[in-house]
């Protein structure tokens, strides 16, 4: 399992994440970290966590399966967490000098499965401050394009946060008094949409403030896949007005306080 990214990021990658906000690195895991994580992923959803969300209706085509905090509870994602190259990714993405590990999300689509994962930004469902905040989307299967998540480019330099919805109802968070985001889906040509083809060991990094979603996967094949998040040098915790989902339980932060803590553990630091 390889330790480090077997190459480093291009300048040229480096300004496509910078100035679209997400952006597909080729290769960047080996088949054995692909492979052990595929079994994770089917041990993890036969034993769901306390947090574990099924959006699928019952008896529905499909199955959409969601789980969040996996690290704290299977050994073979939190060696995933501090093993994996994906600390050192995520920091040479966003120019960190460190990264801190925030948390973990299942998202497995079976063939058939028609729901979509809604228009939405990550950072307003966290309680984290900052612009060195980012994903990486890891899929475990091949990714046609057509069960990719798709991403509104350059949405993250908006400078505009939107309220959060739950995935499973669609109903809006309370108490944030942020606006709803736009109609991203009955007016797509209005946009810049990017999504990929990807094979196993390819991964997205994207900014937790770009606007994306995702479609059902309709195609023979199973979509599962692990976002990690990461925070680097300007990322503090926020004490937030309103509804927050992440993360589930109280850290022991004060408002504005770095992300060091055991619940966030700084995995990776670059070297001189």
């Amino acid at each position: 399992m390889n330790r480090r990214p077997p190459r480093p990021p291009t300048a040229a990658e480096i300004a496509a994440y910078d100035r679209d906000g997400i952006v597909c690195l080729r290769g960047m895991f080996d088949a054995a970290w692909i492979d052990s994580m595929g079994r994770a992923v089917d041990d993890a959803m036969a034993s769901p966590g306390p947090h574990a969300e099924e959006y699928t209706a019952s008896g529905a085509a499909g199955r959409f399966f969601g789980d969040i905090d996996l690290w704290q509870r299977h050994a073979a994602f939190r060696r995933f967490v501090f093993e994996s190259p994906a600390a050192e990714i995520a920091g040479r993405m966003m120019g960190a000098s460190r990264v801190n590990f925030f948390y973990d999300q299942l998202l497995v689509k079976e063939p058939g499965t028609a729901e979509r994962t809604p228009w939405h930004q990550d950072q307003p469902y966290w309680a984290v401050d900052g612009w060195q905040v980012c994903s990486i989307w890891l899929p475990f299967d091949p990714v046609p394009e057509s069960s990719c998540v798709e991403y509104v480019a350059g949405s993250h330099r908006w400078n505009r946060r939107f309220n959060p919805q739950h995935f499973s109802d669609g109903s809006p968070y309370s108490g944030t008094d942020l606006p709803p985001l736009p109609d991203i889906e009955s007016d797509r040509a209005r946009y810049d949409i990017r999504r990929f083809a990807l094979a196993p060991g390819d991964c997205l990094v994207f900014q937790a403030l770009i606007v994306h979603g995702a479609p059902g996967n309709r195609h023979a094949g199973r979509r599962r896949a692990l976002a990690t998040r990461w925070t680097g040098d300007d990322a503090t915790y926020a004490r937030r007005e309103g509804e927050v989902a992440i993360p589930t339980s109280d850290p022991g932060l004060a408002h504005g306080a770095a992300m060091d803590c055991d619940q966030f553990p700084r995995i990776w630091e670059r070297g001189p």
